[in-house]
């Protein structure tokens, strides 16, 4: 069987489309007629300069959450009103000019994909994934590859954003290798990896990020008050099979069907459906067996007590242990030394020469990706700076506690609120030091707990990451679909996610009411109520 006689590669018969089928085309229309990503974030660059301009001499009552500063007792002493800063003018236009070589180099994602792709390209290149792949395939059902995947992303979360790197181009090798249509791959990974990015069975350190913040929050009202980091583990863990379910499903009956029409590119590099041959099984044992040993080394290394790998407290998961902030370079490696020993083994390696040109290859593919991170990096630097983000996510807080609504609604608006702000700034720690101050309080003032906030917030928060453009890693997605389809555009990818996040949004806020109501535990140390 070869990829040309695969389904989605021939035309489809036309069929009747009903009106979500026909929503969503409107969706992928519209957002394939706006301008290349590159220009949209230019645009949207001087968009943020000329509303900053018009905002800076607006004098705002609001108090900026983050420079609020409390004495012991819990008292203010401090503290400075939201202001928007004027981008255009001529010392900050300056200041702009530069550091733009800084803002780039410094894009939190523009390092973890270069490096991370070093080591991929070489085991792509040497054929270390492709041989693990088929051999995946053939213990594994064709129909049970989506939960698989979806399994896949919502583990990686415990090694941060990784996952974008490593499990969402898998999800596309991983599909065109069973004959299924790659963007569907993609779409499901993304989900798992992004839209679900608060599902998780195991720890991460979004737990402690996010626990610090919702910890300095509840201190305003009560200096006492802890929140444990894992407040929210029994809730988390309960969703990833609701994120898995719900995947599933829009995946396999949604998704993919309607990419039947959306035929892969005849130059695309589809990995190759025969069997493992012999030369490829002792690469892969042999690979297999060297990432064994430097997950071994690894363990041994961060098991003393004294370990340079863990934190001063002693901990190897808490945000900013240093094993926490090797994961990358650890990737790197545990990609890069396994694919040499494969390609030595199988005899796809020759010479150095061959490894460089592997890294070479995977450097390759991210030229349209560079473009983009480049521009990006400068709009969020500058939306950032401005305060606009600030501005927008106080308002609609202060709003929302002014409506006075009961418990239970209070928190779906808080959701709703999040899924909103989430569109224009995409880092999670980012709107939780901003919208935390806020939510705590004003939650804990209404006999609702700092754990219960947090995992609203948490919702909300994942639900909407997969359909903004402004989700510093949403290029990279593109440029994955455009591996196997060059026409994907900003729209494609937006319509193929929209029913993921609405159905997320939906099924999860449900899920929190449901738990909530049946009163089961959220985690550690996680009441409901708040005296």
């Amino acid at each position: 069987m070869t990829h040309d006689d695969l389904p989605l590669s021939r035309p489809s018969q036309p069929k009747a489309r009903n009106w979500s089928q026909r929503f969503l085309d409107g969706i992928e229309w519209a957002g394939n007629k706006l301008p290349d990503p590159a220009a949209l974030f230019l645009i949207a660059l001087v968009l943020t300069w000329v509303a900053s301009a018009a905002l800076a001499p607006v004098q705002f009552a609001d108090t900026d959450p983050r420079t609020v500063i409390r004495d012991a007792a819990g008292s203010i002493t401090a503290s400075s009103p939201l202001r928007v800063k004027n981008m255009m003018s001529g010392e900050v236009l300056a200041s702009f000019l530069a550091r733009m070589v800084r803002t780039f180099v410094e894009f939190p994602p523009l390092g973890v994909v270069l490096v991370a792709m070093l080591g991929v390209g070489v085991a792509e290149h040497t054929g270390f994934i492709n041989a693990i792949i088929k051999s995946l395939l053939s213990i594994t059902p064709r129909t049970l590859l989506t939960p698989m995947l979806l399994l896949v992303a919502i583990v990686s979360h415990s090694a941060g954003d990784t996952g974008y790197v490593l499990v969402i181009p898998l999800g596309g090798v991983i599909f065109a290798a069973a004959g299924r249509h790659p963007l569907a791959g993609i779409a499901a990974a993304f989900a798992g990896v992004s839209g679900g990015f608060s599902a998780n069975f195991l720890p991460s350190g979004l737990d402690t990020l996010l626990q610090g913040f919702t910890q300095s929050a509840a201190q305003i009202i009560a200096p006492v008050r802890t929140v444990n980091p894992l407040c929210n583990w029994y809730f988390t863990s309960v969703s990833s099979v609701l994120i898995i379910g719900v995947g599933w499903f829009l995946t396999d009956r949604i998704i993919e069907p309607r990419l039947k029409r959306t035929q892969v590119d005849p130059g695309a590099d589809l990995p190759p459906l025969d069997a493992v041959t012999a030369g490829e099984r002792r690469g892969l044992m042999a690979g297999l067996g060297a990432l064994a040993v430097g997950f071994l080394l690894l363990a041994l290394a961060a098991a003393p007590e004294t370990s340079p790998l863990r934190s001063k407290n002693g901990s190897l998961t808490e945000h900013g242990a240093p094993l926490m902030d090797s994961i990358v370079p650890l990737i790197f490696l545990l990609f890069l030394i396994p694919g040499v020993v494969h390609g030595w083994v199988a005899g796809t390696v020759k010479s150095h020469r061959d490894i460089i040109q592997g890294m070479n290859k995977a450097m390759g593919t991210m030229a349209s990706y560079l473009v983009m991170a480049f521009v990006a990096a400068q709009f969020t630097y500058a939306f950032r700076e401005s305060n606009l983000g600030a501005l927008i996510a106080i308002k609609g807080a202060l709003f929302l506690e002014s409506l006075h609504w009961p418990a239970q609604v209070t928190i779906v608006g808080i959701i709703l609120l999040t899924t909103l702000v989430n569109l224009l700034v995409g880092s999670a720690s980012a709107k939780w030091a901003l919208l935390g101050p806020i939510f705590v309080p004003m939650l804990m003032q209404l006999g609702l707990s700092p754990e219960l906030t947090q995992a609203a917030y948490r919702v909300g928060d994942s639900s909407t990451n997969i359909i903004t453009p402004l989700l510093p890693y949403f290029p990279l997605i593109v440029v994955y679909c455009q591996r196997y389809v060059k026409g994907t555009g900003i729209g494609t990818l937006v319509s193929m996610m929209a029913p993921y996040s609405v159905a997320f949004l939906a099924t999860w806020t449900l899920l929190l009411l449901v738990y909530w109501g049946l009163g089961l535990p959220l985690g550690l140390q996680a009441p409901y109520a708040y005296p």
